[in-house]
């Protein structure tokens, strides 16, 4: 992923520190404080217009209602809508799509399962992944027999999954029996999930199933076959056909080297078997490893199913726009001049580095859209300003106003 958009700091503790850094006065800090308020408010009751526009073109999709249920929203859900009311909220919310050659390389590399795992892409009409926040942490795995390592992973703060499943022709066509489908045709499934690792990320797919990698198959076809041919023709076979010619010809046969070298030879046949059952045992375990691993992304990891990850989606992108919104206004208040978007940018990506540690691609041009929009900036000759904060929050007051006054008209 390139550098993020992504603010990972509560809105609360972005807006005290702004007060604290532009040395607001009591009175000052109160005003500032009420326009956050405000601005809270007016993004909430735009997401609140978004979960209603999704919910009532996603009802037809919902693979939590029934068929009967889906069938009365057919006329009423719109799957291009759908997909651009989704994709703006995502977009609001500082999530980034991740490109199709990382999921490929999660499938072939795992950090924490060391399982190769096959996905029946071809179930899928279209899916898509989205996430923000990547960070690194080390976690122990195992390494030989007993013996664990620390590994440095990447993994992503959230993950948001998305999956339409094609038509039911499509199944019939392949004669599989329906009702044996642990999915319903037609609809589309929603998932969030919170840190997943970059190399994992196959594992949040509904029909990920593990299979033996190369490595493990050579680990246990190639010794099996070479070393049991070796002990078979040499140890094994030899005595054998020794002590059944002697018996068929009466012939006076050293029973006991005979002895001795079939039992050495059996012997070394068990402890062949052994490896190969040992080698079959780190399968399985790692299958064992898998399964606990799905069930805990169920029971700990997941955050939202279906429609239910509307509200978690809405929400952090409200987050998202007035953090946004508060730092832009901020620091053009605080400016002495007017700044251009690249100077207001820089600023503002500078001090999120040095009082946060964060390394983020603040979305200026949205920022200034939105205090465009609200009424509290202005562009002039490429350079922007805003309006003081003694006159702010009343601007944004009648802003407030008219919505329910133009809803009433």
């Amino acid at each position: 992923m390139k550098t993020e958009r992504y603010l990972p700091i509560d809105k609360h503790i972005l807006l005290e520190q702004q007060i604290a850094d532009n040395h607001f006065s009591e009175k000052d800090s109160v005003a500032f404080k009420k326009l956050f308020s405000i601005l809270e408010h007016y993004f909430h009751y735009e997401g609140f217009h978004l979960i209603q526009n999704i919910k009532s073109n996603y009802a037809a999709f919902d693979p939590d209602k029934s068929e009967k249920d889906r069938q009365l929203f057919h006329s009423k859900s719109n799957i291009s809508v759908l997909n651009k009311t989704l994709h703006k909220v995502l977009e609001n919310a500082n999530y980034q799509q991740i490109q199709q050659e990382v999921i490929d390389a999660a499938i072939h590399n795992s950090d924490l399962v060391g399982l190769e795992l096959k996905i029946n892409f071809q179930d899928f009409e279209e899916y898509k992944v989205f996430a923000r926040g990547l960070n690194k942490t080390t976690e122990k795995v195992k390494n030989w027999f007993f013996w664990e390592k620390e590994v440095e992973l990447e993994y992503y703060d959230f993950v948001f999954i998305y999956i339409r499943y094609k038509e039911q022709k499509h199944f019939e066509n392949q004669s599989i029996k329906l009702e044996k489908l642990p999915f319903s045709p037609g609809t589309i499934i929603l998932k969030i999930f919170k840190k997943v690792p970059q190399n994992d990320l196959d594992t949040i797919f509904p029909n990920a199933t593990p299979r033996m990698s190369m490595k493990d198959k050579l680990l246990l076809w190639i010794p099996g076959l070479v070393g049991g041919i070796s002990l078979l023709s040499t140890k094994v076979i030899p005595p054998i056909i020794a002590i059944y010619s002697a018996y068929k010809t009466g012939e006076i046969l050293n029973l006991n080297n005979s002895k001795t070298s079939l039992v050495q030879g059996l012997v070394a046949l068990g402890v062949l078997g052994m490896y190969l059952f040992r080698q079959y045992s780190n399968y399985i375990s790692k299958k064992i490893k898998f399964a606990k691993m799905l069930s805990d992304s169920l029971y700990f990891k997941n955050l939202g199913n279906n429609s239910g990850v509307f509200p978690l989606l809405v929400d952090t992108s409200e987050d998202e726009e007035i953090k946004e919104t508060i730092l832009a206004y901020s620091f053009l208040n605080k400016s002495s001049e007017p700044l251009t978007s690249s100077e207001l940018d820089a600023q503002i990506e500078a001090w999120l580095a040095t009082t946060f540690q964060i390394k983020s691609d603040f979305d200026i041009e949205d920022a200034l859209y939105k205090l465009k929009k609200i009424g509290l900036g202005t562009e002039s000759n490429g350079k922007w300003s805003v309006v003081p904060l003694s006159e702010a929050h009343a601007k944004v007051d009648d802003l407030w106003d008219g919505i329910f006054s133009s809803k009433n008209d």
